[in-house]
């Protein structure tokens, strides 16, 4: 939350900087030790969390806005980042209206505009993001998405938005690449799927249909160490990913 010459230097900023009525949030996916992952921001003197988002600069393409930001968020140059929906409701950005409606006139109020915001989500390598907070906010962590802290505005809905997209995805492109390891099991990779289809998968079949699209190379030894018959490792063939995601897969899950 600004005091009142922070909410004033801010908006004189985002009046020369930024266009007006438009906004980016994004839902920041990461997988680690078999839980799905979700990057949220807590604000300065607030108890609210939000989902990472920003503003448009004037002459910016939305890609280039949206991969500013979440760079910002996480220090990583190139996201895996697919746009999903924008949401419009009138009321969306009322909270924050009401906040600052006692500190500035709605002409001088940059709050005080109605915001669309476009929903990206982006798929990323959990140990490689390092999530950084900005200028406004105290914190910025992964939570698991089971525990994941109630969310202002309509930011609840924009996740549960997302997942969704992610889910129905998973029936006609590819994923992991950008939330696996360079190598890994076939049971992990089993695993990211039933965390995100929120259901088992049956092992045989899973296996089964994961190499008859092609996007799996096996390595010729398995992984060392531990069980007495040690899981062979996978990496993804990536010009074969690369061609399923223009492509698409066949059935769904």
């Amino acid at each position: 939350m600004f005091n009142k010459q922070e909410l004033i230097d801010f908006c004189n900023t985002a009046r020369e900087s930024y266009l007006a009525h438009i906004s980016i949030d994004c839902v920041v996916f990461g997988f680690h030790e078999g839980q799905l992952k979700v990057l949220v921001l807590k604000m300065k003197n607030e108890q609210s969390w939000y989902l990472p988002g920003g503003f448009v600069l004037k002459n910016e393409p939305i890609e280039e806005a949206a991969n500013r930001i979440l760079k910002d968020r996480t220090g990583l140059d190139e996201i895996f980042l697919q746009q999903f929906h924008v949401f419009g409701d009138p009321e969306r950005s009322r909270p924050h209206r009401e906040m600052y409606a006692n500190m500035l006139p709605p002409s001088e109020n940059w709050f005080a505009n109605r915001f669309m915001t476009i929903g990206y989500y982006a798929l990323v390598d959990f140990i490689h993001v390092t999530p950084t907070p900005d200028s406004h906010s105290e914190a910025c962590t992964w939570c698991d998405l089971a525990d994941t802290p109630q969310l202002e505005l309509d930011h609840g809905i924009i996740l549960k938005s997302a997942l969704d997209t992610l889910r129905l995805q998973l029936n006609y492109q590819p994923i992991g690449y950008n939330l696996m390891p360079k190598e890994f099991t076939m049971p992990e990779l089993q695993k990211l799927y039933e965390t995100i289809l929120d259901k088992k998968l049956d092992r045989r079949n899973f296996q089964r249909r994961m190499l008859g699209f092609g996007i799996l190379t096996r390595s010729e030894k398995p992984r060392k160490g531990g069980a007495h018959k040690a899981p062979y490792l996978y990496s993804f063939d990536l010009a074969n990913y690369q061609n399923a995601l223009k492509e698409g897969l066949k059935g769904g899950w």
